[in-house]
């Protein structure tokens, strides 16, 4: 397998997993508030192939990793309807809030195991190309989480941080913020990719989402550190 394709599955395979996961969760509290949308229209499986987007979730992800740029991507949204919320206004920070929060759980567990392959595999002089295979999965699984979480948190719609934002604002700000999202996809073009390349130093990523991703990351690199007993993890 040439370097390229091992890197990218390296990438893609724990990508598609975050973002299932980070999916699922939205619909599953969903469910829990009264909304059964994402249940009756069967999209609360774990299967990939009900919620991969072939553009956002392999194509866009993989594009970036080759430009070294930040990957990020999306899957197709799980549907919510915030009508069926016994309090929508309450109910929908809780369903935007439950994504990002199970990514940054699900980086804590990676963390883990990765922790506990490297103590296992301490033992061996030359280990599996499998193992080796797995370790670097589980690393950018911790990485890409982490980032997934808190890059959603921006208050810029379509990501859930906007919708956290909507239920904060006094409900006149909100009626009006709720508008913007219309125009969600061309918002973030317009911030992550157009801004930056117009005005010098104009870096939304670099400034306000990597701080926080490299420290939480540092935390979790230091867990799965310590479950190695001490061993370098990356």
């Amino acid at each position: 397998m040439s370097d390229t394709l091992y890197q990218a599955a390296a990438l893609i395979l724990p990508l598609v997993f975050a973002i299932v996961f980070h999916e699922v969760a939205h619909g599953y509290v969903a469910g829990q508030l009264g909304d059964p949308t994402a249940s009756e229209q069967r999209r609360l499986s774990l299967n990939p192939l009900r919620h991969v987007d072939p553009i956002g979730t392999i194509v866009v992800p993989g594009l970036l990793a080759l430009a070294k740029a930040p990957v990020f991507g999306w899957a197709k949204p799980v549907p919510v309807d915030p009508r069926r919320l016994r309090s929508p206004r309450r109910d929908m920070m809780l369903v935007a809030a439950a994504g990002p929060a199970t990514n940054l759980v699900m980086g804590l567990i990676g963390a883990v195991l990765l922790g506990v392959l490297v103590r296992l595999s301490a033992g061996s002089l030359t280990p599996s190309p499998l193992a080796e295979f797995a370790a670097l999965n589980l690393f950018n699984f911790i990485l890409i989480n982490i980032f997934l979480a808190l890059f959603n948190l921006l208050p810029i719609p379509p990501f859930d941080g906007s919708h956290i934002a909507e239920g904060l604002l006094p409900a006149p700000l909100a009626a009006a913020y709720a508008k913007m999202r219309r125009f969600g996809f061309m918002l973030v073009l317009v911030v992550l990719i157009v801004l930056p390349s117009l005005i010098p130093g104009f870096d939304l990523v670099g400034k306000v989402v990597r701080p926080p991703v490299e420290w939480v990351s540092g935390q979790y690199l230091g867990l799965a550190e310590a479950v190695a007993g001490g061993r370098s993890v990356e």
